[in-house]
């Protein structure tokens, strides 16, 4: 096929693929290809080949799924990309520069395809890229030159002459996910459904597929549904790769840190402002400032520590691309860093500190509080965080968590707030527990956000929501168990927030 762009056409290519699944045979010539073409290594693929089987004896057939980059119009790797190390070339192609990626996971954690992956050998972000390289001197991608029953087609949308535009527009074809709102330029003709669904079709019974025995442990994700009983299920899954969750205990940290980092400056900037503890007092002078800027300095740590390049790190500075809320979470935390050193230096110097001050901080301490719900947002893979309340639940266990936190500072340094930390732990616990309650009570509206519910509420992280849980209902009790209240409350949200992230990955999207 002649990739050259028509002569008679003015406009940029627009590059797209058809995979004809009635055509499919299932002998991975497109997986080997792509890996002897693009040197990509052992454990990780660009492309591989899912195997479902379909029916029940002896009505029962083999359904094939090449899945891959999907090469989204609106593609959330590159909204949610903070060096623009995925982005999109003009011809639609989505393509990624790894001189610049500085391996943060935004993109896997973003891609509702499960289709990038992170290079064991140098670190950072890749996928399929529809051999750009190749299409650039009017090669087909490897992939289509080696599969020998032209499964694979890939063409110009704008030309209506190619015969991937010829398919597309007038014959029956499908994309995953089209509820995401990505615009995939990877269509399906003839794909069965139980195939395109991640949840469709259930899993073998003890793991087994084919070639292999896959657990699907708290770092693993392996496709199809744990809860569908194979014995009823008209599909199950034979073959398919396992995927590892792109955040670790690492991110769930970080949420828990943060919101101390927060709200040890906000409560008692609040009881400053309501007139509660005295504005020259311990607490407002010296607790706030240090304690957030030593806790804002370890989630600091922990979002270093979690990048495949550590060393790149200030590329989010230096390569920023605006609409990522990675780099407008790394703005809020300068800005708010620089608050707290101010606060710092007018106390060391022995000076008043300044109201603007405070009025300055009370806006950045709430936004270092809640930005991560619009981090989590632009996951869009993973429906669990996808919840408009989210921003108000981290405000609330900022409070929670502040409150907590400075609690044993105000017994030995300043006892008239332990009475108003109290209750405001007691008020802000039991708020949390009731935005819970409604998370995990209401009905979800996509099977997805379901399922992940399950797994952290009676799943694999159980244990840790169930903990959670159980150490925030005893915190409710705080202004009658005193200072006892202060490890279950710390404790007992650090274990939800951990259930949390990691349930919210542990949804299988290929």
């Amino acid at each position: 096929m002649d990739l050259a762009v028509s002569p008679e056409l003015d406009q940029q290519p627009l590059w797209a693929k058809v995979i004809d699944q009635t055509r499919c045979i299932g002998c991975h010539a497109c997986t080997t290809a792509c890996k002897s073409e693009n040197e990509v290594p052992l454990s990780v693929t660009r492309t591989y080949v899912k195997y479902v089987d379909v029916g029940l004896f002896p009505n029962v057939r083999r359904a094939f799924q090449v899945t891959r980059c999907n090469q989204c119009d609106d593609a959330p790797c590159v909204t949610a990309c903070p060096t623009s190390a995925m982005y999109r070339r003009p011809d639609g192609i989505i393509d990624f520069d790894k001189s610049i990626c500085i391996g943060c996971k935004a993109c896997i954690a973003a891609c509702p395809y499960d289709a990038i992956f992170i290079n064991p050998e140098d670190h950072s972000a890749e996928k399929c890229n529809f051999c750009a390289h190749r299409l650039d001197v009017g090669l087909e991608p490897a992939c289509v030159v080696v599969c020998p029953t032209q499964a694979i087609l890939v063409g110009d949308l704008h030309d209506p002459t190619s015969a991937v535009a010829q398919i597309i527009q007038r014959e029956s074809v499908t994309v995953r996910r089209p509820e995401k709102e990505t615009r995939p330029k990877l269509f399906y003709k003839g794909a069965h459904q139980a195939t395109l669904d991640p949840l469709a079709a259930a899993r073998p019974e003890g793991d087994l597929f084919m070639w292999s025995e896959q657990a699907h442990g708290s770092h693993l994700v392996v496709s199809g549904h744990p809860n569908q009983p194979t014995s009823s299920a008209a599909a199950i899954l034979s073959y398919d790769v396992p995927h590892k969750v792109p955040w670790d205990w690492r991110v769930s940290l970080y949420t828990w840190t943060k919101g101390i980092a927060a709200g040890a400056y906000l409560v008692p900037l609040l009881l400053v402002l309501f007139g509660t503890i005295p504005a020259d007092g311990v607490l407002w002078r010296w607790v706030a400032p240090i304690m957030a800027g030593t806790f804002l300095g370890l989630t600091g740590i922990l979002l270093i520590w979690d990048l495949e390049h550590p060393k790149r790190f200030l590329f989010i500075f230096t390569h920023a691309q605006w609409r990522s809320w990675l780099v407008r979470g790394a703005v809020i935390i300068g800005a708010y860093s620089a608050v707290l050193g101010v606060h710092f230096l007018f106390a060391a110097l022995g000076s008043a500190i300044p109201a603007w001050l405070g009025w300055v901080g009370l806006p950045l301490a709430l936004m270092t509080a809640v930005y991560t719900a619009y981090l989590l947002a632009q996951a869009k893979a993973r429906d669990l965080w996808q919840n408009p309340l989210l921003p108000l639940q981290l405000m609330v266990q900022a409070l929670l968590l502040g409150s907590a936190a400075i609690l044993p500072f105000a017994g030995r340094m300043e006892s008239s707030a332990v009475t108003p930390l109290l209750w405001l732990l007691a008020a802000t616990s039991l708020t949390h527990l009731l935005l819970v309650a409604g998370e995990v009570t209401l009905t979800h509206s996509t099977a997805h956000a379901r399922l992940a519910t399950h797994e952290m509420t009676g799943g694999r992280y159980r244990n840790f929501y169930r903990a959670g849980m159980a150490l925030t209902v005893a915190a409710v009790a705080a202004p009658w168990i005193g200072m006892t209240a202060v490890p279950l409350a710390l404790i007992g949200l650090l274990a939800y927030e951990h259930a949390y992230i990691q349930a919210g990955q542990s949804v299988p999207l290929a």
